[in-house]
């Protein structure tokens, strides 16, 4: 139906703090998912499904895509959606082939509608309320009188298999330049991490692993926007003295998918300041796909790693600051 090869057209140029969200609806309720975790559109036909027995309620089974076989899951019944609205449709359902975090799955909704293109700035969080009770949505914007839900894929995949989810397994050893008498904790301890994750979830689970691992010294915002304001704020705090750099910081980590100002913004305002750009990069997301590798270079990344490939952040970190 629709490939990726034919929203080329429409993707965004990289640190424009604008995302594409596609809108699906389920029932009379309109949702949203960002157009770069979308493969392709088709329609669902049932023969292609194999029923999975004893599976969760939402997981439908295995789905036939060109040859290959990925799970499908019905939104209607995972959002707890009832089912008289998704008969509103007249059985003309789609299936949103996804990919993210290295894996690809098919999400089965009632319909699609069009691509918005907004600005991050426009998309409200939702409360701290709300977002306790309903963490499998990432915040909302209003457009033509009506409210979008931000769908967090990766949430309820996680829900689904708990296994696919962050997981640290230390290295053997780790290259050194030059000898040195303290411990591997020990150089991690020195070095001043800034983190930007939206997700509370995902970031107090990057943090306890960094924490475990020795590094210690992080500053974790709850988006791109906050972490940009400390940065210009400790370059304030230094005008007052030039020469104490022990204001700033190491190195940062980002993800992508953030409300207010998203990662790409956020890199690129880093990598084109004088006083920063010398600061290392690391793109965090579950976006990373060749397509998003291409726009992390462009905004001067200095390096990229799917989630939940959280032992090969370490070790990235460790080769940038432990050199």
């Amino acid at each position: 139906m629709n490939t990726v090869a034919e929203k080329q057209g429409i993707l965004l140029e990289s640190g424009t703090n604008e995302i594409e969200l596609i809108e699906f609806y389920l029932g009379s309720q309109s949702f949203g998912i960002n157009v770069h975790k979308l493969r392709e559109i088709i329609p669902y036909d049932e023969a292609k499904t194999t029923i999975l027995p004893e599976s969760p309620p939402s997981v439908v089974g295995t789905f036939l895509v060109r040859g290959n076989t990925i799970p499908l899951i019905d939104l209607n019944v995972h959002l707890r959606r009832g089912s008289g609205e998704a008969a509103a449709t007249d059985g003309r359902q789609v299936v949103l082939v996804c990919e993210f975090n290295r894996c690809v799955n098919g999400f089965l909704v009632d319909g699609v509608n069009q691509i918005h293109r907004i600005s991050w700035k426009n998309i409200q969080p939702l409360s701290a309320y709300i977002g306790r009770y309903r963490p499998r949505f990432t915040g909302s914007f209003a457009i033509d009188g009506r409210e979008i839900l931000i769908v967090d894929l990766e949430h309820i995949v996680a829900e689904l298999d708990p296994e696919a989810g962050l997981s640290y397994t230390a290295p053997e050893s780790v290259p050194v330049s030059a000898p040195t008498e303290l411990s591997l904790e020990e150089r991690r301890g020195q070095c001043r991490l800034f983190m930007a994750e939206d997700s509370a979830i995902i970031r107090d689970s990057i943090l306890r692993i960094l924490h475990t691992s020795g590094y210690t010294q992080i500053s974790a915002f709850v988006d791109g926007e906050a972490c940009y304001d400390e940065i210009l704020a400790r370059k304030i705090s230094m005008r007052n003295d030039a020469a104490n750099r022990d204001q700033l910081f190491d190195l940062l980590v980002s993800d992508i998918e953030m409300p207010k100002l998203d990662g790409l913004t956020l890199c690129r305002r880093v990598k084109e300041d004088p006083l920063l750009k010398h600061i290392p990069v690391i793109m965090f997301s579950s976006l990373i796909t060749e397509q998003m590798v291409f726009h992390c270079q462009q905004v001067g990344a200095d390096g990229y790693i799917s989630k939940p490939q959280i032992t090969e952040l370490v070790a990235m970190i460790d080769g940038f600051l432990l050199k």
